[in-house]
């Protein structure tokens, strides 16, 4: 559990610091230069998420509920709009105008998706805990940067190239869970 908590910490603390501790942030770019700086934080980062993985499996079962035999099915389904949310930023088609932070909500939708099928005290950790960092990521981020400033729509094209690149995704990951042991799509997972 230790490894996952100090995960979640260093992943948590290395996105926040630049919005709720700005001088630290700033002071480091200073001292070192820009681009070493966002090279620490990077390296933190990459830390932070083998941490996660560390502590996540190799943390005991411990069950806190049982989720209910159809959230796989919901699963699958939040899982798919959020491999399409983190991909409405990058792709650069006229989603990218409509929607304000979509790489953090489709952390938060796939954060709330595995809790839907995962009742363990590890996942509660991991995928509450990255929820929760999304949800005040985006508040954090309104807050410090005001109204948003909706970019020019981008080609409706893009927007279809992410839909294609989104679905072979969705089956990449679906065939990895299933080697794994787990087939996402029987509706629950035991």
């Amino acid at each position: 559990m230790t490894e996952l908590l100090i995960g979640l910490a260093l992943w948590i603390g290395a996105h926040l610091t630049k919005r709720m501790m700005p001088g630290i942030r700033r002071d480091m770019a200073k001292a070192l230069g820009e681009r070493p700086t966002r090279g620490i934080i990077a390296v933190v980062i990459l830390v932070s998420v083998v941490l996660m993985v560390m502590g996540y499996r190799s943390m005991d079962l411990i069950s806190v509920y049982t989720p209910f035999s159809w959230a796989g099915h919901l699963n699958n389904t939040l899982m798919f709009f959020a491999l399409f949310a983190f991909g409405i930023g990058p792709a650069g088609g006229r989603l990218s105008a409509k929607f304000r932070h979509p790489m953090l909500w489709g952390v938060f939708l796939w954060a709330a998706a595995h809790l839907l099928v995962n009742g363990d005290l590890a996942s509660i950790l991991l995928f509450g805990g990255l929820g929760l960092w999304s949800l005040v990521q985006i508040r954090l981020i309104n807050q410090t940067e005001g109204p948003w400033e909706r970019p020019m729509p981008g080609n409706a094209l893009n927007d279809y190239k992410l839909l294609l690149g989104v679905l072979f995704l969705y089956a990449l990951i679906a065939g990895i869970h299933w080697l794994f042991g787990h087939n996402p799509f029987l509706g629950i997972y035991s």
